[in-house]
């Protein structure tokens, strides 16, 4: 049964939003030199439970309108697959998804009562679209803008909780992390694009057409790097986060085999596999290297 459930909650994707923690965390030890254990625990645990609230709740509302039983699964796309395969009841699936947002709810109310109004804005716009995510939000084409949203404060949430304060590094860092976000989603959405549309989800894939779609994905990885170069050149970040263009082939590799195999079942498996390890392989590195330039100064 808790293998059900971790498939339930999509263990492997919390990883996103567990490195945007890292992230956020990883700015404030390079900006401020110190860190709070207890309150980046918290933060942790706060930001898996909003996450597995998500996936949960989407996988409750996509099996009800039964966009998940008129496509094929894939371990990145199409759900998974725990309800069409009567693992878990739907009840259980929508109440657990509620229990985590209620969990991840009251460590952000924790959070209100110690930083606070910054943290009950965050917390505000987390509770609301996590609820409506699968439904309105999605339904109206705003999807990936949301996960692009949803990463941005992550980062800047716990850069907050730790420091007290807003600054510009975590704002540019979060947008980073939430466009590599973004980009997953819109990549495994082309697999479920003929369920989502018949079931009138407004997915970008949807919106622009798979052919067209395949092309703009090269707007993700152009606004990532020229995001940290841009930084890099201004003196905002760290040279060390040049780093992350370690990834680019993986990038180039991946956008060029997704524009010849966007329609292609067997393959587009493989091409979203890809994506993923550059999504997570890039802001892993851009965590690091603020690591790393810690470790640098404290040599100095």
């Amino acid at each position: 049964m808790l293998r059900v459930w971790l498939r339930a909650v999509r263990i492997r994707f919390l990883l996103a939003s567990i490195i945007s923690v890292c992230l956020g965390l990883a700015i404030d030890s390079w900006q401020n030199n110190t860190i709070d254990i207890g309150f980046a625990v918290l933060t942790f645990i706060g930001v898996a439970a909003l996450h597995a609230s998500v996936d949960l709740l989407n996988d409750y509302w996509d099996f009800k309108r039964q966009i998940d039983t008129d496509t094929q699964r894939t371990k990145f796309s199409g759900g998974t697959g725990v309800l069409p395969e009567g693992l878990l009841k739907p009840k259980q699936v929508y109440h657990a998804g509620v229990i985590m947002l209620i969990i991840g709810s009251i460590i952000g109310v924790f959070f209100v009562i110690e930083k606070g109004i910054t943290i009950a804005i965050i917390l505000g716009f987390a509770i609301v679209s996590i609820y409506f995510y699968s439904t309105r939000i999605v339904d109206s084409g705003l999807g990936e803008i949301f996960v692009a949203i949803k990463g941005s404060m992550i980062v800047l949430g716990t850069y907050f909780v730790q420091s007290g304060h807003i600054a510009t590094d975590p704002i540019i860092a979060g947008i980073v992390s939430g466009i590599l976000s973004s980009t997953v989603l819109f990549v495994n959405s082309f697999p479920d694009h003929d369920a989502d549309k018949k079931h009138g989800r407004k997915t970008l894939v949807i919106i622009l057409g798979k052919n067209r779609a395949s092309s703009i994905v090269w707007i993700f990885p152009i606004a990532i790097y020229g995001i940290i170069l841009g930084t890099t050149i201004t003196g905002i970040f760290p040279t060390i986060t040049l780093v992350t263009f370690a990834t680019i082939p993986i990038a180039i590799k991946s956008g060029i085999l997704l524009k010849r195999h966007y329609d292609n079942s067997e393959k587009i498996v493989d091409i979203m596999e890809k994506f993923v390890t550059y999504s997570r392989i890039t802001g892993i590195l851009f965590a690091i290297s603020f690591v790393i330039e810690i470790i640098l100064k404290n040599f100095q």
